[in-house]
């Protein structure tokens, strides 16, 4: 017995389907189907995973494309036989997504009349329409159109076979059969009841007919589709799979051409480019192995033809140079010398070993992954030039896959069970998903909901089964997928949520899986904070800097004490409280320090205990020793301790025979390993090949499990040294221009790990005077400016909460020579009552009417905005009420987000408010474990995946910032202080580790957070 279901839909068809494509994939096979068809509505974004499934597995099972389409009273499957009639089908999804917003799809006729490969199954609806159509299909389409009949089990299954019968013999078309298959096994019915409630918006018990009556819509065995369906229809379920030979893997990448100029080959124009960048970067003929190196990589570039990717890459960086956008590619590609050359990447290789075959494989013949950086603000500009020069049927941006994650489930899952939407709040605020050894299932029956309870139950079950899965297409952060010919050819686009974007029905991983090239245009925040801080120096001090000019200086001594103490607020990629933890036990005194720090401070490294002994090895505490002169090769540079991903792939090569195409497969399965199991396939190979190779089971077993460590989380040499760079010229600027880094930064905010309150509390602790949001004074950014004979700097009109851009433009725009005299030239200017009280609650109108509370009771004084009374003095009248401190404060943090007055917990303090602790600044005198207690706002909690259920919490005083360590049973015990307090007041141990670097060990939590009740200051919560 053999069957193909011709019409399956996964759940990307949204609120619809109830299986991943994976599963559908899996168990057609294990029914034993010739053939599956992955029809989602309007929609191909499912079958590359089916496929990559097939593929991956080698299942022995044919995969169809297709898609289902509904059209009025038309119900359609249109299936692809070959490349041609897959062209077509992307086209008319693409036509019909792009007519309406995100989201939604509208066919018309036309797109039918055009299909002229396409295979089309016709789905009756026992409607006067039928013969309609059956007359209509007859004539355009009628040697590749069948009525497809369903058979689902319900009450009137006899009368619409006996209906689809007489409607085929009457119309003379031939009759097929088809599951219309929502889910892979019935067991899935009650998620797909919740999924339709979900799409409808109503609750499970109010859905009544229009839910599924039985499981029917699953893929059933062979056996009883056989008893369902007459042998004929059964066989034209083969006989169409037959004609359905496409196949995903036909699918060609085109580049796109037109960048190489007329009379010359893309690799002569390749070649030219980099011989000219050749006397750029190296001011002449480079050193033998450095052109050998070159050699190389064009030689390889060539063999793979991937000269037109290079030559994409480039085109847009030199738009960027053009337009003063800095940048910064990344990527073991990137890191070429070949796009050193090419002004790709600003990392001279010759400081690292780059691992070039790590992108370009031939084996692996797929193009390489070259990420590059634009300033956040501004790439918007390079975006718009890549619509424009591709046009918008040549270019689209990869979708991102939006996926059910706790929150979502728990809330829509929750509505359509019935469950009130309150109490549904006060489970997702309730429960620490960073307690990993305590599930949220075990967390919420102590939250009122009865696990053992019939409701419970359901609840917990289909959480957990909808957590994973798609609920919309979103646009990815900036990968572009560029084509020769039109994009819909290839694959169907439709329209995104923001305006002039489209995305393809793709994310990256499905482009990966078929081998097309995807350009990242990413945006990076400190690329527009170096910018502006560059800007800043040669309007103000007149000197003129450029990122190579810092990093040709070579390494400054200075700028590293600084790193070593951990002075890195601001500072790109080693400002975290982690990267801050250890900067003083590896004091980094070199660019490659830099490289090593920022990366061994991922989980990776960390899962695979390779922090610890490079430390020992570094200080001098553990000897270095290498089992061979190939291991030294690739670990001499990191003291014998794998910490980069390209390490574990070069040592997979050198020390078990891996050749570089095997190694990337080892790559893409750590990368994956924890979802799929697959690295644990290569164990054999790499422990057999090391042994046989001469090394010992321990260490084969120790570089292993060192691989399992990175599993997912591994962090490449490469993209470690771009982000070195922009960690040094950072830290840099923070050194020698303190006044223009700290005012970029806060220009480019949002940005960074630190709110503007804690950059202005650090500038601030460096010596730099921040001048308060002045009407007369302050622009629209935050600007420096001369203040008692040195730099400070002037908040800017942006910084208060609720004006708008337009109402500070028009402030700055209409400002005299000589400044506002009266308020009543402000409200001359036409700015709403609103516009008026943010700026009077900033404080901004103290220089023209006393401070803001003395404003405020002008404000209310309506008499002077009459014609007749214009020219009267303004008059000041006594307050009521005199505001103090507190008042001030409070109205500083609501109006800005930050005050330039007395610190809050300085404030609790002077007022007795608060019982008696040490302050941040005191810590480094105080004994190691010691018992202290230490008070603050909570400026952040993190709880990272390798901290085993430990959370760290900074609290800032006056003073500066406190590390906490809080162990998992404390935040058990004491979990609602934990995360809701907004200022802690904490008992603990005083901890002082390597380089000298002070924990507290938090043992009592109190949440003093009443005393803040009027105050709206927010921590930067597990980022």
């Amino acid at each position: 017995m053999a069957y193909a279901e011709l019409f399956c839909q996964s759940n990307f068809s949204f609120l619809q389907g109830a299986s991943h494509p994976e599963e559908l994939v899996r168990q057609a096979y294990f029914h034993g189907y010739r053939a599956l068809a992955i029809t989602d509505e309007c929609s191909v974004a499912g079958v590359v995973r089916a496929y990559t499934e097939i593929k991956q597995n080698q299942l022995d099972i044919q995969l169809i494309v297709g898609s289902y389409f509904q059209l009025s009273e038309l119900q359609i499957v249109l299936l692809c036989p070959n490349r041609q009639a897959y062209a077509e089908l992307c086209r008319i999804i693409t036509n019909a997504r792009r007519r309406c917003k995100k989201g939604e799809y509208q066919l018309t006729e036309w797109d039918l009349k055009t299909i002229k490969h396409c295979l089309v199954l016709w789905l009756p609806i026992m409607q006067d329409s039928d013969h309609q159509w059956a007359r209509w299909l007859t004539k355009h389409h009628g040697e590749r159109c069948w009525l497809a009949v369903q058979r689902h089990l319900s009450t009137h299954d006899q009368r619409y076979l006996n209906y689809c019968r007489h409607l085929a013999e009457q119309h003379h078309l031939p009759v097929t059969c088809c599951g219309a298959v929502l889910m892979h096994h019935n067991q899935r019915l009650p998620l797909q009841h919740v999924l339709s409630a979900i799409g409808a918006g109503m609750p499970v018990h109010a859905m009544g007919r229009k839910l599924l009556p039985n499981g029917e819509r699953s893929l059933r065995p062979v056996s009883k589709v056989h008893k369902l369906f007459p042998p004929d229809w059964i066989a034209q379920t083969l006989m169409i799979a037959t004609r359905c030979q496409f196949q995903l893997s036909e699918l060609r990448y085109q580049y796109p051409a037109e960048l190489v100029p007329q009379g010359k080959t893309a690799s002569e124009y390749l070649r030219e480019l980099v011989e000219l960048g050749i006397l750029r970067r190296f001011g002449g003929e480079p050193d033998a192995p450095i052109r050998a190196i070159i050699e190389k990589e064009l030689q390889l570039i060539g063999e793979q033809q991937y000269e037109y990717f290079f030559l994409t890459i480039y085109d847009i960086v030199q738009f960027a140079k053009q337009r003063d956008i800095l940048y910064q590619g990344r990527g073991s590609a990137a890191n070429s010398v070949v796009c050193y050359c090419l002004e790709i990447t600003a990392v001279d290789p010759r400081q690292i070993n780059v691992l070039f075959e790590r992108f370009i494989s031939k084996e692996r013949d797929e193009p390489p992954d070259i990420d590059v950086d634009f300033e956040h603000q501004r790439r918007e500009e390079i975006i718009q030039y890549i619509y424009q020069k591709y046009g918008r049927e040549r270019t689209a941006l990869a979708a991102t896959v939006i996926c059910y994650r706790f929150k979502s489930a728990v809330r829509e899952v929750g509505k359509a069970l019935g469950i009130n939407l309150t109490e549904l709040e006060f489970f997702i605020k309730n429960v620490n998903r960073r307690d990993r050894a305590q599930p949220w299932q075990a967390q919420i029956a102590g939250l009122g909901l009865d696990p053992s309870s019939p409701q419970g139950q359901r609840f917990i079950q289909l959480v957990s089964e909808i957590i994973g899965f798609p609920r919309h297409l979103s646009q990815h952060v900036g990968g572009f997928v560029i084509s020769a010919s039109p994009l819909y050819e290839l694959v169907p686009v439709e329209n995104a949520a923001m305006p002039q974007r489209t995305v393809i029905q793709w994310d990256k991983d499905d482009l990966e899986s078929l081998q097309l090239l995807k350009v990242d245009i990413l945006a990076l925040g400190m690329l527009s904070a170096i910018r502006r801080a560059l800007q800043l120096i040669e309007r103000h001090y007149g000197h003129y800097w450029q990122l190579a000019d810092i990093t040709r200086l070579g390494d400054d001594r200075q700028v590293y004490q600084m790193v070593q103490r951990a002075d890195t607020v601001g500072v790109f990629q080693i400002e975290s409280r982690a990267q801050m933890s250890m900067l003083p036990r590896l004091k980094p005194a070199s660019y490659y320090d830099l490289v090593i720090q920022i990366a061994i401070v991922r989980p990776g490294p960390i899962q695979g205990d390779m922090v610890h002994p490079f430390l020992r090895r570094r200080e001098g505490h553990e000897a270095v020793e290498y089992p061979s002169e190939e291991v030294k090769s690739v670990l001499a540079r990191t003291m014998g301790v794998p910490i980069f991903q390209e390490q574990v792939i070069q040592l997979a090569m050198v020390a078990a025979s891996f050749s570089g195409g095997e190694a990337d497969q080892l790559r893409r399965a750590m990368a994956s390993w924890k979802k799929n199991g697959k690295l644990l396939q290569f164990k054999t190979k790499l422990t057999e090949g090391m042994r046989q190779r001469g090394y010992n089971a321990d260490f084969a077993e120790r570089i292993f499990n060192q691989i399992l460590g990175f599993g997912e989380y591994g962090f490449p040499e490469s993209h470690s040294a771009s982000f070195a760079v922009l960690a040094y010229v950072s830290a840099w600027l923070k050194h020698y221009y303190p006044a223009a880094f700290y005012c970029a930064l806060l220009n480019s905010w949002p940005m960074g790990f630190y709110s503007p309150s804690q950059l202005v509390q650090d500038a601030r602790r460096h010596g730099i005077t921040i001048l308060p949001v002045c009407i007369n004074h302050s622009g629209y950014e935050h600007a420096m400016c001369f203040h008692q004979q040195r730099w400070a700097i002037r908040l800017g009109l942006t910084q208060i909460k609720g004006l708008h851009a337009s109402s500070a433009e028009l402030i700055e725009r209409q400002r005299p020579s000589t400044g506002y005299q009266h308020i009543r030239q402000i409200q001359a200017l036409g700015l709403n009552r609103q516009q008026l009280e943010a700026l009077a609650s900033a404080n901004a109108l103290a220089s023209l009417s006393g401070d803001r509370f003395a404003t405020r009771w002008t404000l209310m004084d309506q008499e002077p905005s009459l014609p007749l009374l214009a020219d009267l003095p303004a008059h000041h009248s006594p307050l009521p009420h005199q505001p103090n401190q507190w008042d001030t404060l409070i109205e500083d943090i609501n109006s800005t987000g930050l005050t330039l007055h007395q610190h809050p917990v300085r404030l609790l303090r002077d007022a007795g408010l608060l019982p008696k602790f040490i302050t941040a600044g005191e810590l480094t005198s105080v004994a190691h474990k010691s018992v202290v207690s230490v008070c603050g706002i909570v400026s952040g909690r993190q709880s990272p995946g390798t901290a085993s259920g430990v959370t760290f919490v900074t609290l800032e005083d006056d003073t500066g910032n406190v590390n906490v360590v809080v162990w998992l049973a404390v935040a058990r015990a004491q979990k609602q202080a934990l995360l809701k307090a907004r200022i802690l007041f904490i008992k603990g141990i005083l901890e002082r580790g390597d380089g000298g670097v002070v924990h507290v060990i938090a043992g009592q939590l109190q949440d003093k957070s009443a005393l803040l009740a009027q105050l709206h200051a927010t921590s930067r919560d597990f980022h």
